[in-house]
């Protein structure tokens, strides 16, 4: 794959370099914050070999490409002049405040994920060790200079957690990351933490400090930086320029440290205390209950992003008791994506989605779920809903037994052992969670099924048809007079009198023009709509005998930017002839001076095509307004 091509093709598609505020990404996605939202064309990126999905989400642009996300950004943030970007920074005021912490939240513990799971599978192996070491060799190897040593550099991260989220939150925040590190350092310093976890009382300028322990800490570390950025925005703002470059990290790191221990660290630690005691107060209602909710919802929060709010628990807990459940639930939902994904396998006959869906399971099985997400389950609707059913089932399965694992990982058949340390009960519990989260998923699909893709093949002669699921049937040689139904009521008219230059000499394709009557378009006949324009004023439909048609309704409309439009379906859908697609309000946008002639075009016509025009004078919806003759080409819309 050329991905210089590919991150050339997505800048100019977001609206350029001046367009892009911020550029972040985790496994599976970009994720940008751009000025104007409207200038991006998702549809275009969607179309771009490598992309699996486009979405906005919690204030993103997000650009879903799988495996390939790595190598892109590489080549896309140099082009941006960053190389690790986590600004959350904003110029659209419309950005909700709660998208923001999400969005500031998400480029903190992104970072940091690689080295997690790192250290997550650091200690499964450990942990498998132990057992063996301690079943079949009768030996304790904790005590081993090896196991030790493994041993740190999976404790590693956690102890020194407040060093690294200190980077991390200082890119997000804008200030320096080394004075930020400086702080942090001064949490996890051996006198410090001696001072804070012994008996006697510690004071800083005769006062007395609340006595906390920082290693391992989350939220202090956080909230600091965030205090920082702002404190040395301000002592740079005052200061002279010849002092800056000594005095605003000398004055920084005098009022900060301070401030860190005597209020913002114990206000920190009172936050991390109060959410793991509600999340806790819901386990101990219910692990059933609780389990069963991460387990259904987990990958829903996955498709807006919002899972990364609630990762903070997982890590807090690993660094403070050494233990978590939060992902040992969160693996219910992503084996259930799996199992759904394997479903769509069995079951499909669509060529392309059965390799789709083949893939995805493999990776969703090792812990990516976006491919399984988007490249089938949420593609095809039932699936994702078989999925939230079963991994609902086997989080409470988890939560009834007490699952946990003593590393943040991520949850996948690699990471399995994590969740040894639970014990016999727990650890079957987590096993057998998983297994009816993934083979609940299949099942339920494989069972009860869902609504096929159409798959367009060509024939032997060489000459396109259309073969869609067991319920629609093969479509006669497009060699023959294939008929095409108008999308809209309304005056025929000849597309070279269409004043819109582009569509009149047929350089977007052949068809007929119609002024419209009614205010609706409505699918021509059964079809799949392949591309829906943000603004609503062109749309793109696949029918099923393999006509690709392009409908633009009015000329220069989609400089109303979607205003008098109103949506009725979305991309992918599948419609039956008649139902509606898009109704618009005639009468203001003739006001706001617009032709509304709309081009009903073929887009994937061979150039020696034959059409003829069938209808004169008005034509109603779902009449028939044409009839094309010829060869079709294998271009998408």
């Amino acid at each position: 794959m050329d991905f210089q091509a590919l991150a050339n093709n997505i800048l100019t598609n977001v609206g350029g370099k001046d367009n892009v505020v911020s550029l972040d990404h985790c496994f599976t996605r970009l994720r940008f914050v751009l000025k104007d939202d409207s200038k991006a064309n998702g549809d275009e990126i969607a179309q771009l070999e490598g992309v699996i999905q486009v979405m906005r989400a919690n204030g993103q642009f997000q650009v879903v490409l799988g495996n390939n996300v790595g190598k892109t950004y590489d080549v896309l943030a140099p082009m941006l002049d960053q190389s690790d970007s986590g600004s959350t920074q904003h110029s659209d005021d419309k950005t909700g405040i709660g998208n923001k912490i999400i969005n500031a939240i998400a480029a903190i513990f992104t970072p940091t994920i690689p080295a997690l799971a790192a250290s997550g599978m650091i200690k499964g192996v450990l942990a498998i060790a132990v057992i063996i070491a301690t079943n079949v060799y009768h030996t304790d190897i904790t005590k081993f200079d090896t196991y030790i040593i493994f041993n740190a550099a999976s404790d590693a991260l956690f102890y020194f957690m407040p060093i690294i989220l200190a980077r991390t939150s200082a890119k997000v925040f804008k200030t320096n990351e080394y004075i930020a590190m400086v702080i942090a350092g001064t949490l996890c310093y051996p006198s410090i933490v001696e001072l804070m976890t012994g008996k006697g009382a510690v004071t800083l300028f005769g006062l007395q400090l609340t006595k906390a322990s920082y290693t391992s800490s989350v939220i202090p570390i956080i909230i600091a930086v965030f205090i920082l950025a702002y404190l040395e925005r301000f002592i740079d703002k005052i200061m002279p320029e010849v002092l800056k470059i000594i005095m605003v990290p000398t004055l920084c790191l005098l009022i900060m440290v301070p401030a860190t221990l005597m209020i913002f660290g114990p206000i920190g630690i009172y936050i991390g205390n109060f959410i793991n005691w509600l999340y806790y107060l819901i386990m101990d209602f219910s692990p059933i209950l609780l389990g069963a909710f991460i387990g259904g919802i987990w990958c829903v929060l996955v498709i807006f992003g919002a899972h990364r709010a609630i990762v903070p628990i997982g890590i807090n807990d690993v660094a403070k008791t050494g233990h978590q459940n939060l992902l040992a639930f969160a693996g219910a939902a992503n084996f259930s994506q799996a199992g759904a994904a394997l479903g769509v396998f069995l079951k499909t006959k669509n060529k392309n989605l059965k390799t789709v869906s083949a893939s995805a399971t493999i990776t969703a099985l090792f812990g990516i779920t976006e491919p399984a997400i988007y490249g089938a389950n949420l593609r095809l609707k039932k699936p994702m809903i078989y999925a939230v059913i079963s991994g609902a089932l086997g989080g409470a399965l988890m939560g009834w037994g007490g699952a946990s694992g003593n590393a943040f990982s991520n949850q996948g058949v690699l990471t399995v052992p994590v969740y040894a340390s639970a014990g016999a009960k727990g650890f079957a519990c987590y096993v057998i969670g998983c297994l009816i989260a993934f083979f609940g998923a299949c099942l339920l699909t494989v069972i009860f099924g869902f609504e096929d893709l159409p798959e367009k093949t060509v024939a032997a002669n060489g000459e396109a048809a259309a073969v869609t699921d067991s319920s629609v049937k093969v479509a006669s040689p497009i060699t023959l007079a294939t008929p095409v139904a108008a999308p809209l009521s309304g005056e025929v008219v000849a597309l070279s009198q269409v004043a819109d230059a582009v569509f009149a000499s047929e350089a977007m394709g052949k068809g007929v023009a119609i002024l419209p009557s009614s205010d609706e378009i409505v699918a021509p006949s059964d079809c799949e709509v392949k591309v829906l324009y943000p603004t609503l004023h062109a749309i793109g439909l696949e029918l099923t005998n393999g006509l690709e048609l392009l409908i633009h309704i009015g000329k220069d409309t989609v400089e109303l930017k979607g205003k008098y439009f109103t949506s009725h379906t979305e991309v992918g859908a599948h419609l039956h002839k008649g139902e509606p697609i898009v109704t618009f309000n005639s009468a203001e946008i003739k006001k706001a001076g617009y032709d509304l002639t709309t081009p009903v075009v073929i887009t994937n016509a061979d150039p020696a095509a034959q059409i003829e025009v069938t209808a004169s004078g008005t034509v109603a919806a779902t009449d028939n307004l044409m009839n094309f003759k010829g060869k079709i080409t294998n271009e998408e819309i």
